[in-house]
């Protein structure tokens, strides 16, 4: 192992030996569609022209039970945005997620895609809200699983902190289940991942206010 990727495995070793709950901390750095984001591991992470691609899952089982496996834009804190970008699940079945509100370690609220219906797995397909603790869904069950197939689908989502709410829409079509509105955490930041798997993303922009 050379000394760079030594260094890189040192915040998460020390998070490692210190049992503390939580999220391993997010101390490197990758760049990808004109940003800087924060990640726990780059090594996790593979960055292509346009397109950035998770490879390594890490999922969160408990304490707490909410994603940590998601690359942090590293922006002011966004209280208006729309983000359009393409997003591929894992096969033959997936899920992935787009953060937003994000404030500091375990105060976010995500939009989650998956190939489930939530009316099926009721923690799959929605909106969660995580405030230190456990995720909690905040959208209703209604709709269908937003990624039916392991292609590449058109997102769109869009967040209004003033009104608390956000939507999405997958290949231009929304549900119940991807609505949700939560006035606690406000103006914030964006992110990118999974869950439980890999995922990919491309052709992504963000479009303040």
């Amino acid at each position: 192992m050379n000394r760079r990727a030594l260094l890189g495995a040192a915040p998460l070793l020390a998070w490692a030996q210190s049992g503390k709950p939580g999220t391993p901390p997010m101390a490197e750095e990758i760049e990808a569609f004109g940003l800087k984001w924060q990640v726990i591991s780059a090594a996790d992470w593979r960055v292509e022209p346009d397109a950035l691609h998770l490879v390594t899952a890490r999922p969160q089982q408990a304490n707490p039970r909410r994603p940590i496996q998601f690359a942090l834009a590293q922006t002011e804190p966004l209280g208006q945005f729309t983000l359009e970008v393409e997003v591929r699940r894992a096969a033959p079945k997936g899920s992935l997620i787009l953060v937003y509100a994000w404030q500091k370690d375990g105060y976010f609220n995500y939009v989650h895609l998956s190939d489930d219906a939530a009316s099926q797995v009721e923690v799959h397909n929605g909106v969660f809200h995580c405030f230190g603790g456990d995720r909690v869904r905040i959208s209703p069950l209604e709709g269908p699983g937003a990624l039916p197939t392991a292609d590449w689908h058109a997102v769109r989502m869009q967040y209004d902190a003033a009104t608390g709410m956000v939507e999405a829409w997958v290949d231009g079509r929304t549900s119940p289940s991807l609505k949700a509105v939560d006035l606690s955490l406000g103006a914030g930041r964006i992110g990118l991942g999974s869950f439980f798997n890999t995922a990919s993303f491309r052709h992504f922009r963000l479009r303040r206010g």
